[in-house]
Order: structure tokens, then C-alpha cells, then sequence
């Protein structure tokens, strides 16, 4: 499905600009884990829309860790995707379009410098 993929996380220190950013750029709402709020924790759980519940989490770690975030998402076009992710104020750190032998695929960095890579399968049409 594009724009989803499977459990992932997002650690970072300033949860609010990370949420619009993604929240902007795939249209992912965010639930606060009220079970991980009774122990103190910041955890947000991520969905899709018209998706079926949570695929991943936004961990607000209060500065006690680098931030972090290692998952790939498939969207219909990375070219297109990797403009949105500029003009959102992330930055693309390598980008490979028209590939051969393979999928079109970039790593990007969202506002708060989070590496993350996206991706278009071979012979999926744009906007699909």
C-alpha cells in the first residue's frame, strides 16, 4: 500500500515538528499510548489513513538519546516525494531514479535530521 510500511519508530526530541512534518508529507495521524503514558513515557502511536491501527511509533525521548528512525516507506513516485520532502524542510541525502535493475529509491532526512528512505516498486505507475 502506498505510503505505509511495516512497525517502525521515530525517536526524537521535538515530537510536535516531527508529527506535522510526517503528518504534512504522508497524511499519518498520531494517538498518544495512553497504556506507556501512565509510566512516564511519550509515545505516540502512528496511523495510516484508511489504514486498519497503528504501524509504528513516535518516541518523544526528552533529549536522553540521539534522535533515530531506520524504515522505508513505498510511495507511488520518488522523485515527487523527495521534492515534497525539500519543500517540507528535510533534505534528500541520495537519490537513485530511473533504476534499471531495481526500485527507485532515495535516503532522505526529515526536520529533525532523522534518516529514512523511500521508495517506488519497478512498474508501479505514479499516483497509483
Amino acid at each position: 500500500m502506498i505510503n505505509t510500511v511495516a512497525w517502525f519508530e521515530i525517536a526524537t526530541d521535538d515530537p510536535q515538528s516531527a508529527e506535522k512534518f510526517y503528518g504534512e508529507l504522508f497524511g499519518w495521524s498520531f494517538a498518544a499510548g495512553e497504556d506507556l503514558a501512565k509510566g512516564g513515557m511519550d509515545y505516540r502511536r502512528i496511523g495510516y489513513p484508511g489504514g486498519d491501527g497503528p504501524r509504528g511509533g513516535l518516541y518523544a525521548h526528552g533529549g536522553a538519546f540521539p534522535n533515530h528512525a531506520v524504515f522505508s516507506v513505498v510511495v507511488a513516485d520518488t522523485a515527487a516525494t523527495c521534492a515534497r520532502v525539500e519543500s517540507l524542510g528535510g533534505e534528500v541525502v541520495f537519490k537513485a531514479v530511473g533504476n534499471e535493475h531495481g526500485p527507485d529509491f532515495a535516503y532522505v532526512r526529515d526536520v529533525s535530521g532523522n534518516l529514512f528512505g523511500v521508495f517506488t516498486p519497478p512498474g508501479a505507475a505514479a499516483g497509483a
